[in-house]
């Protein structure tokens, strides 16, 4: 990294949607590294059963929200940082003036609505998203540029969201509490090279690990020229 990389993330912005599983571990670590500007988007509170995967939070803060409960352990690991909370649901209304002042975003949520609003919203404003999800024992990781080349995005995977009731949420299906660690710390990497503009971009490719296996797949996207999204129509 030396001194040039250092300063990149001292200078760069990273907007966090969902202070839960997947952003407990990614909070903690950009913060560790340095990224000067942190944003965290969530209305919701801090619950027992939160803390078998979201290692940002404690007990004593439980009943507290997740936005505060996050900025104070990120204080404790590097207070020289802004962290700035967004206690707010993420929707089609306020997705355009949340994601406006960060140069990258992450996606650490736990349902298909918020997914596609933010993947059309970077799509728009040209902005990078890394995107990882959950479920059991399996992880997702990816990295949509589409806003800025000829790069595949969300919708180009997952056309339109599932059916209600099709594919659980977290809450609903269970998840492997260090999974949560293992997939919120490899998005953490693919966000800390996006910043400081080193390595190989995940763009393009749809990253899965499957825990129980311990085998790690690496899968190449192809853009859809009919996506909604960033197809050419």
């Amino acid at each position: 990294m030396g001194g040039v990389g250092q300063t990149r993330l001292l200078q760069g912005s990273v907007l966090v949607v969902g202070a839960g599983g997947l952003g407990a571990p990614l909070l903690l670590y950009l913060a560790a590294a340095g990224v000067g500007t942190i944003g965290v988007v969530d209305d919701d509170a801090v619950d027992l059963s939160n803390l078998q995967r979201q290692v940002i939070h404690a007990t004593e803060r439980i009943g507290a929200p997740k936005v505060e409960s996050a900025a104070e352990a990120v204080a404790a690991v590097n207070p020289e940082i802004r962290l700035v909370p967004h206690p707010v649901r993420l929707d089609a209304g306020n997705v355009a003036e949340l994601i406006a002042g960060y140069d990258v975003i992450a996606d650490g949520s736990d349902n298909f609505e918020t997914r596609f609003t933010l993947n059309d919203a970077c799509h728009e404003a040209g902005k990078v998203l890394v995107a990882a999800a959950l479920l059991r024992f399996e992880g997702q990781l990816a990295t949509f540029k589409s806003g800025l080349g000829e790069f595949p995005c969300y919708r180009c995977l997952f056309p339109a969201p599932p059916p209600p009731g099709m594919v659980p949420s977290c809450a609903e299906g269970g998840v492997l509490g260090a999974l949560a660690g293992t997939m919120g710390s490899l998005q953490a990497t693919e966000i800390l090279k996006e910043v400081m503009g080193i390595g190989e971009s995940l763009a393009g490719h749809l990253l899965i690990y499957d825990a129980l296996t311990t085998t790690i797949r690496k899968m190449a996207l192809k853009r859809n020229p009919r996506c909604a999204t960033c197809g050419d129509g």
